[in-house]
């Protein structure tokens, strides 16, 4: 199949000429290359728009715009770009006629709700409130939207209550706040009071002036909607009718730092009456809720076990007359991402992850039936209208695309172009699944990437990735963050093991990490070590660094005083150092009082059995430890707590800080500075 090119390629400061010598993949392509995301579709299915963000790397920041493209244009002209550059938009949505696109953005100095012709035109303010709009849904007629803002309780419907008093407390002279209860900061942000939540107005025509007042939904719900710190609009819907709303939450209390009870409301669009709690019988987690076409049923996706993060999502399907509800498909022992609804009810197209791929699958509402649509990479952001359905898919050698395709037998198209399209000059690294017997006797798979100027007969030297979650995967996917193109293009083999833990390999194989987080999965990266020396003769064994971040980065602290032969360096970005302290001072203490089986004060010896702290006598590998001041999930002091043991042992070691950072590097210079200081310390440790 030809992929037509859609996009110009990207012109970057590192680029060279189109008969330059072939190169790898540097971190200075990945921090600027052209990125696109959020496809959605006019009602037809015949227009498809997308965000596009460009980098300005002497800047260190960048930009996004919107594009869009005639799907069923003959002449197959490429997208044209629709909003006016220096915008910075996002979250496009076509209006139900498919006439007018909606989006977010910060073009007057908080982010408002704008609209622009889908035929081209100037953009118009929709919404003129005195707060930032985070997210926004359209009604099915297309005359009012919900969105959701960050607002005081007590402030009700006055929107402009919540700015006045965000005024009044920066005008303070004293600093200090009190806090009466948990959560007190999530993530990278300190908690002021405020809760997201649901707003809903009438659209204005044009010509007149923008909303600057709207009605509360839901107010009797006291949780985050959408929740913190990545939730969207997706977890609040309108019902067909217009008359309701369904949204999930959780309840903002004393026990939410240990909660993951989700549920799933129905409100009254008007702001009238109480919130019905349609999923009060699931102590686990809801969310994610799609109606029927006629109004009568709604889809979602839940969770069994409460305070388990990583729990299966089931998919559901609920009669909103007889509160009857089922499990659509039991039997597929995979966790569903989303819910995109056929017209006629009897599909549900959802990505999964699924043994180190993350296809797009089709699931048989009536019989739970599944059936692969798309592999060979990772799916997200699905959505189908007409007769098309559009997604992005990346890979290990490819960051997002826009497509469409995949069912009526519609060929795949891509209507933006891949890394290597606007790289031509790099060569990727060639990739190969494996697998071999690990804990247990189970089969367990990874990955080894080669180095992009691989030879025959040659020996390369090894970065070996450990991910992180611990329930997640390093598989056929794109990172911005940690992608193993930017070792191969430096002349490594990347190794990456998803040990037992990892998700897409079915539940049992996910919770099996929970309480073994020393045990299992380094039997694994032992065994998996072992087997790509002997599968891939081309790997220097003698070589290799051990690097990870979060989990991995736990894992890496454990390896150094429990498996520190084969490693000739260590990398640790964020990792948990004291087990009995990440409980205490982590923010969501869902996530260690699960994985370790309760409190540090009930299950002391859970903590310790597995605690890093207990076995720095015996670290010996030189190590780089990088950490964030803004990582409220493990604390930066973990880190600096692993630079000071190695450091007062005399053994060789960094500490690369980051002040303005979270759990993530995302800024793009600090990304630069990240992977080059990285890749200096495995050139030290491993040579060139």
């Amino acid at each position: 199949m030809k992929l037509r090119h859609a996009l110009l390629p990207l012109l970057v400061a590192t680029a060279l000429s189109a008969n330059a010598a072939p190169r790898g993949l540097d971190v200075r392509d990945l921090a600027a290359m052209d990125r696109v995301s959020s496809p959605a579709l006019s009602p037809n299915g015949r227009m498809v728009v997308f965000a596009k963000r460009v980098a300005d790397l002497p800047a260190n920041k960048s930009s996004t715009s919107l594009w869009i493209e005639d799907l069923f244009a003959r002449d197959a002209a490429p997208p044209k770009q629709l909003t006016p550059d220096g915008w910075n938009v996002n979250s496009p949505a076509f209006s139900p006629d498919g006439k007018t696109v909606y989006f977010l953005s910060g073009k007057s100095g908080s982010s408002q709700l704008y609209a622009i012709p889908a035929a081209g035109g100037t953009p118009r303010q929709v919404t003129d409130i005195p707060a930032d709009v985070g997210g926004f849904q359209l009604s099915p007629d297309g005359k009012r939207v919900a969105f959701n803002t960050e607002a005081f309780v007590d402030c009700g419907t006055d929107l402009a209550c919540t700015r006045q008093r965000m005024d009044k407390a920066g005008e303070r002279k004293s600093t200090g706040q009190v806090f009466d209860r948990m959560f007190i900061r999530h993530w990278d942000a300190w908690n002021d009071g405020r809760l997201n939540r649901v707003f809903v107005a009438a659209l204005p025509a044009a010509g007149k002036s923008a909303v600057t007042a709207a009605t509360l939904v839901g107010g009797d719900v006291l949780g985050d909607v959408p929740s913190r710190p990545f939730g969207d609009s997706s977890e609040y819907t309108w019902a067909p009718n217009g008359k309701t709303l369904v949204l999930s939450a959780r309840v903002a209390d004393r026990a939410e730092p240990w909660s993951t009870n989700f549920d799933l409301y129905q409100v009254n669009a008007d702001g009238s009456g109480k919130a019905r709690n349609l999923t009060a019988g699931n102590p686990a987690w809801d969310t994610g809720a799609v109606f029927a076409r006629n109004g009568h049923k709604l889809y979602y996706r839940a969770m069994k076990r409460p305070g388990f993060e990583a729990d299966r999502f089931a998919l559901m399907e609920l009669d909103l007359a007889s509160g009857k509800r089922r499990e659509i498909a039991p039997k597929w022992d995979r966790s569903a991402d989303s819910i995109t609804l056929s017209a006629d009810g009897q599909t549900i197209y959802t990505p999964a992850g699924d043994m180190g791929q993350h296809p797009l699958f089709a699931v048989h509402v009536a019989s739970g039936g599944v059936t692969q649509l798309v592999g060979d990479g990772s799916i997200g952001s699905v959505q189908l209208a007409g007769p098309t359905l559009a997604f992005t898919r990346n890979s290990l050698k490819s960051g997002d695309q826009v497509m469409t395709g995949g069912i009526n037998g519609a060929p795949l198209r891509a209507v933006t172009p891949s890394a290597g399209e606007m790289l031509k000059d790099v060569t990727f690294g060639d990739f190969e699944q494996f697998s071999f017997k690990g804990w247990n006797g189970d089969t367990v798979y990874g990955y080894v990437v080669k180095p992009w100027n691989y030879e025959e007969g040659k020996k390369y030297p090894v970065a070996f990735l450990i991910h992180g979650g611990p329930q997640g995967s390093f598989g056929n996917g794109w990172s911005y963050r940690w992608n193993p193109q930017t070792y191969t293009g430096q002349g490594y083999v990347a190794v990456m093991i998803d040990f037992h833990g990892s998700t897409g390999y079915g539940q049992a194989f996910t919770d099996s990490i929970s309480q073994h987080w020393g045990d299992r999965p380094l039997e694994d990266l032992q065994k998996g070590w072992a087997a790509a020396q002997k599968k891939y003769d081309f790997i220097d064994g003698d070589k290799a660094c051990a690097l990870g971040a979060s989990y991995g980065g736990f894992m890496v602290n454990w390896i150094a005083g429990n498996w520190n032969q084969p490693w000739k360096c260590l990398v640790n970005h964020d990792g948990v150092f004291d087990q009995r302290m990440m409980g205490y001072a982590t923010e969501e203490l869902w996530f260690t009082e699960w994985e370790q089986g309760g409190t540090p004060y009930d299950v002391p010896k859970s903590y310790e059995q597995f605690n890093p702290v207990n076995h720095v006598k015996d670290w010996k590998k030189p190590m780089l430890v990088i950490h964030g001041q803004q990582d409220f999930r493990i604390p930066v002091e973990q880190g600096i707590a692993a630079f000071t043991a190695l450091q007062r042992q005399g053994i060789d070691s960094q500490f690369l800080y980051f002040p303005d950072e979270n759990h993530w590097v995302l800024k793009p210079q600090n990304s630069i500075q990240w992977h080059d200081t990285v890749n200096a310390w495995l050139k030290k440790h491993l040579g060139q």
